[in-house]
């Protein structure tokens, strides 16, 4: 019995070696545990010894794998490899069933797991809620939602974002706002892209009670890998406003757009940053500022803690708004 089950271990144990993924570097280490992504320069690895280990590309000398994987060479279309197989340094060859196919590391721009339908489909986002409950000469609650996902697909890129703040002192309403924003960008090479977007804010309080936005121009992706992301986009906008006394207005509009987050400590703690800037081109306002700067500590793979400070602006027009939030928070991440 006893050497029946020792061989049972050693079959599993040898499967097991089997399944995993490797990784040689030009150093002459090799690296073990399961490929989740390449993408941005950046290969990231699972490992059960280590976590989830991020490898520069041009340290990497070949690599194996016997998963089905989707491997992007210098272009939009990918190509299903059955398995990854070990070659010379610099290359790797792809497994179809067919006849073995090498190519170039330095050629490969993404490599990631195939999902049905979509074969290249990328989505992660984040909703992040806040709630202050004070209890004093002035009695305070405070309640904030935020949610951001964004989805990838070929040359495609869906953005969408949100949020809700209500806010009451001694059980009288001072803040009820909410707005949500969709993008969509066309990715023309691998840095630029040209965007379309519509916004639309509502707030139930201040004097400027409508705020509808379309635009459209250029953007450019700096990067965007396992450790962040950083793009700009120079938009072309029409606005329009509606206040609480009837009254309405539109305006065009040149803007700046950014989105910019970072992580840091081996991916525990995360920093970002989005927001626009505009400025009308006729004398309705003299500018408008829409930010947001804010930290995000990881407790789990799903959930984190975050701080935010949020500033909105719009100067010089008849329901002028000059708001700053400040909010801890909980939330959940994919």
């Amino acid at each position: 019995m006893f050497p029946r089950t020792l061989l049972c271990l050693a079959i599993a144990s040898g499967s097991s070696a089997a399944l995993a993924d490797t990784v040689w570097l030009k150093n002459g280490d090799r690296l073990t545990g399961t490929i989740k992504l390449f993408d941005g320069g950046k290969l990231l690895l699972q490992t059960d010894y280590g976590g989830a280990i991020t490898l520069d590309w041009n340290k990497v000398a070949t690599l194996e794998s016997d998963r089905e994987l989707l491997v992007k060479q210098g272009d939009f279309i990918g190509e299903r490899a059955k398995s990854l197989q070990r070659s010379e340094d610099g290359k790797v060859i792809l497994a179809n069933g067919e006849e073995p196919k090498m190519v170039e590391l330095a050629s490969i721009q993404q490599i990631l797991k195939p999902k049905p339908v979509l074969e290249d489909f990328v989505w992660k986002g984040n909703v992040d809620l806040s709630f202050d409950y004070k209890r004093a000469e002035k009695d305070t609650d405070d309640y904030d939602v935020d949610f951001k996902t964004q989805a990838r697909h070929g040359s495609w890129r869906h953005n969408a974002k949100g949020g809700y703040n209500r806010e009451y002192q001694n059980k009288v309403e001072t803040t009820d706002n909410w707005s949500a924003e969709y993008a969509l960008d066309h990715f023309i090479d691998e840095q630029w892209f040209w965007q379309g977007r519509l916004e639309y804010k509502h707030d139930n309080v201040e004097d400027l009670r409508r705020q509808r936005t379309v635009g459209t121009g250029p953007g450019y992706q700096f990067w965007d890998n396992e450790l962040g992301a950083f793009s700009l986009a120079s938009l072309a906008n029409r606005t329009d406003h509606q206040y609480a006394n009837g009254g309405k207005e539109n305006f065009y509009a040149l803007s700046v757009k950014w989105d910019y987050n970072r992580y840091l400590v081996g991916k525990n703690f995360e920093l970002f940053s989005s927001g626009e800037v505009g400025k009308p081109l006729a004398g309705v306002a003299d500018y408008t500022l829409d930010a947001e700067v804010g930290l995000r500590y990881k407790v789990t793979d799903w959930a984190s803690l975050n701080m935010k400070a949020q500033k909105d602006i719009v100067s010089g027009s008849e329901g002028e708004i000059d708001e700053t939030r400040y909010t801890i928070g909980f939330g959940v991440g994919w």
